[in-house]
Order: structure tokens, then C-alpha cells, then sequence
């Protein structure tokens, strides 16, 4: 018990060492372990705590008081509580005082909690590259202490960007646009309405695309350069789509046949392997 007012520095020191139980006339002060954890924790020793009682107390220090401080100095620290964001281990101990003799791995801040641990300042990471950088071979591990197996990140094809809406629709077609459509079309409407000459074909009897062989079809070409007449072909392209079309050859040539195409109107070259066959028109239309 503290009578009257204290003067400052001591009601600090006290208020470390004691917690205060009741004020008035006089303010009461109850030790507990944990306010005198509270003072060693703060750097005082038990020596000073005793000092400081027999220093201010105007009739002896209790003996009970005494144990306490005693009792809780005795146990505090036994414990160490740090920070540590990786560690190294190892059975032989003179591999790990080479580690820390090295100038090196002072960016590691790396010390010894054992005979066999070290504990560091950087992430694991950094202390793996830091101990192979000084030509170490160290492995990491898990929780478990099981050796963590690495695999080579893959190099993946960024994903494509979603293209972005158009608010107002497609853009409507201008003139030139709609007139090539329009040809496109009457092209093609020749192409499947042409009169052909009858054939032997079954296939190009009920309107399927013509089936000549191939001398057939070198031959038929090489006569319809010569006369400029127009013929009916069937062709597959290279995804396997077939069409019909009818075409003015005009070279044959390496394989080849270049010919205006009156489907597409305009002047186009096709690989004669391609060609499903032919077979000439109608005379009112050659």
C-alpha cells in the first residue's frame, strides 16, 4: 500500500511491477506472477526488483513477496520465442560452421539455435539460392521433413483475349461489297444450271460431281486449252470440301491447270490431283 500521492518515477516503476488493486486515500499495489513476469520482461532482474523493494518500503519485504519474485525469476526465459523464415539442418555440424564462416552468407542472417540447426532472416527461397550461390547443394523440405520434389514449370500458350463485342452490329456493306456478292452468286448459279454433254458417269448423270480418270482428265483439259472451250469440273479443296465449277483452261502445265473460273470470275490455278473429274458442256453453252 502507497499512502498519498507518489511521485511519478516511482508510480511508473511500480505500475510495472505490481498491478494497481484500488485508489483513495491510499492506492493499493497487488504482486502477481504475471506483474512480475511483466517487470523481467521489461529488463529488470530479480535483484533489482528486491533492491527496489528494500529501497522504498519503509518496514521489511514480506517473505511471501520475496519467494514470488524469486520463483517467477527463476522460471522466466527458459523458453526463447523468435521469428525465423526458414532454417538449415544438418547431421554434420563442421559443414554448418563452414556456412557461417563464410563472408557470404552474412546477407543470409543466418544463427546457430543447435548443434545441427541454423535459423535465418530470409524466406526459403532466398536461402536456397544463397547457399548455392556460395556452392552448396541443399535440398528443401517440408513441414513433415520429407525432401520436396521440383518439377519444370511448363512454358503455356497464353490464352487469347476474348475479341470485343461490336455494340452496333456488324458494319453494314458498302456498294462494292454488295456487288461482288451478287456476282458470287450469278457465278455460281452458272456453274450449277450449265448444260453438260451427256456422260457415261452415273455420277454426273444425276447431277453429282463428274468422275473421269485422271488421263481422262489431263486429256479433256489439254483439248479445251486448245479449242477455249468451258468445261465442268468437280474439285476438293484442302479441308475435303467438294464444289462444282465450271472453268475455261487456260495452260496445263507441272501437274496444274490454270483456268478462269467462272464460279469465282476470276483466273485461278488448281492441282489436277484434285480434280474429281470433267466433263464438257452443252454446245450452247461452250
Amino acid at each position: 500500500m502507497a499512502p498519498g500521492p507518489l511521485e511519478r518515477p516511482l508510480a511508473d516503476t511500480l505500475g510495472v511491477l505490481a498491478d494497481v488493486e484500488s485508489k483513495g486515500g491510499a492506492t493499493v499495489y497487488r504482486f502477481t506472477p504475471a506483474s512480475v513476469r511483466r517487470a523481467l520482461d521489461a529488463g529488470r532482474a530479480a535483484s533489482d526488483l528486491h533492491a527496489f523493494l528494500a529501497a522504498h518500503s519503509r518496514t521489511p519485504v514480506p517473505q511471501p513477496l520475496a519467494y514470488l519474485i524469486d520463483d517467477v525469476a527463476r522460471k522466466h526465459g527458459h523458453l526463447r520465442i523468435g521469428a525465423a523464415s526458414a532454417y538449415v539442418r544438418c547431421d554434420d555440424d563442421t559443414l554448418l560452421n563452414e556456412i557461417l564462416a563464410d563472408k557470404r552468407s552474412a546477407g543470409l542472417r543466418l544463427r546457430r539455435l543447435a548443434p545441427t540447426v541454423l535459423a535465418a532472416q530470409a524466406d526459403p527461397a532466398t536461402l536456397l539460392e544463397g547457399l548455392r550461390a556460395m556452392g552448396f547443394a541443399p535440398a528443401a523440405e517440408s513441414a513433415e521433413g520429407d525432401v520436396l520434389i521440383t518439377r519444370a514449370h511448363a512454358h503455356r500458350t497464353p490464352p487469347r483475349a476474348a475479341p470485343e463485342p461490336v455494340p452496333d452490329g456488324p458494319p453494314v456493306p458498302d456498294t462494292t461489297l454488295l456487288t461482288a456478292a451478287v456476282r458470287a452468286i450469278r457465278a455460281g448459279d452458272l456453274a450449277s444450271t450449265a448444260p453438260r454433254k451427256p456422260t457415261a458417269d452415273p455420277a454426273g448423270a444425276d447431277g453429282g460431281l463428274p468422275r473421269t480418270s485422271s488421263a481422262e482428265t489431263l486429256a479433256t483439259m489439254q483439248a479445251a486449252v486448245l479449242t477455249g472451250e468451258a468445261v465442268w469440273i468437280g474439285y476438293v479443296n484442302a479441308e475435303g470440301t467438294a464444289s462444282q465449277r465450271v472453268i475455261a483452261p487456260i495452260r496445263v502445265e507441272g501437274g496444274f491447270v490454270t483456268a478462269y473460273d467462272h464460279t469465282a470470275d476470276e483466273v485461278r490455278t488448281y492441282p489436277l490431283h484434285r480434280v474429281t473429274g470433267v466433263a464438257e458442256l452443252a454446245d450452247d453453252q461452250a
